[in-house]
């Protein structure tokens, strides 16, 4: 089982830094490369970019939540949580605020 982890390449591990324009800020966000191409395989499937994803996400969590500690973490978070959901590990997401 190790062997899963450990031969990964290390490109995929390598962080990488963005700068995005959220809310009418510019911020910079850091994470690994793998993590990217995830958010851009989000992107794609719901006709966006990625930085557009990435606003839309730190919007809804802002109308959801108030505040965002780590918006880095958060994101690295609902990579794995859209990993789990896709690989049918996960019930189904439903619309924040959506009825039912």
């Amino acid at each position: 089982m190790c062997e899963l982890y450990v031969k990964a390449d290390p490109i995929l591990y390598e962080s990488r830094s963005r700068s995005l324009r959220i809310r009418g800020v510019v911020t910079t966000l850091r994470l690994e490369n793998q993590f990217w191409d995830i958010l851009r395989e989000i992107a794609e499937v719901d006709g966006m970019t990625t930085n557009q994803l990435i606003t839309k996400l730190y919007e809804e969590v802002m109308d959801f939540r108030g505040e965002v500690v780590n918006f880095a973490s958060f994101l690295r978070v609902s990579c794995t949580r859209y990993l789990a959901q896709k690989a049918g590990r996960q019930v189904p997401l439903r619309v924040v605020g959506a009825a039912g």
